[in-house]
């Protein structure tokens, strides 16, 4: 017998190495442009409350009262020389509790959870920070040069932060505790709920199915 009659069983075909952009897309693009608005809304609502966060800095913030006299300005009472760390503070407090509510709140998004959400999560921190910090020194302004040279007027210190660090507390608070929630959570999809499935292809349907349908009059 001829070895060389028989023919050699064809092997795989040889795999080409994949180029960079080639094959299917990345599966979470779909998830990101899904939760592109929910993550504007979630951004706009974070803004507000930062509005609402330099209102309560300006209201809870401690400030020394002065009055105006012939010698200069004077203190009434005995004010603390601590005060602009108890501004501090104060701002620390309130973005600290803004960051860890907003935290809890994205995650109780359950349709939402994800890359996106985290993202502006992050990013309507930092944007409520900043409009709680410019919101309460704009209140908190001080007396204006007409003030002071009014005798027997009286004015209250500037609100003022001393520590722009300060303004990492709100963003920090809120990524870390969602991601912490994250963590305990044991399923893989973040308990996320699948969406609403298509209705089935032809093409996917059993060759069975397909025959069983010809054969019908």
């Amino acid at each position: 017998m001829d070895s060389t009659s028989a023919a050699d069983p064809a092997g795989p075909p040889p795999v080409r190495p994949a180029r960079w952009g080639a094959g299917d897309r990345w599966p979470g693009r779909a998830e990101l442009r899904a939760d592109l608005r929910g993550s504007l809304v979630l951004v706009g609502v974070l803004l507000l409350a930062g509005v609402a966060a330099g209102l309560l800095w300006w209201a809870l913030a401690p400030r020394a009262t002065f009055e105006v006299t012939a010698d200069g300005v004077v203190p009434v009472g005995l004010p603390s020389a601590e005060l602009p760390f108890a501004d501090d503070g104060v701002f620390t407090l309130v973005l600290a509790g803004l960051g860890l509510v907003a935290g809890l709140v994205a995650w109780r998004l359950r349709r939402r959870r994800g890359v996106a959400t985290v993202l502006a999560l992050a990013v309507g921190a930092v944007l409520a920070s900043l409009a709680a910090w410019r919101l309460g020194e704009l209140l908190g302004a001080g007396p204006s040069p007409a003030e002071l040279a009014a005798v027997g007027t009286r004015v209250i210190t500037p609100l003022r932060l001393g520590s722009p660090a300060a303004l990492a507390v709100a963003p920090f608070l809120a990524v870390l505790g969602y991601v912490v929630a994250t963590l305990l959570t044991a399923s893989e999809d973040l308990d996320r709920p699948d969406p609403v499935p298509a209705g089935p292809h032809p093409d996917s349907l059993p060759e069975a199915t397909v025959a069983e349908d010809a054969l019908r009059p």
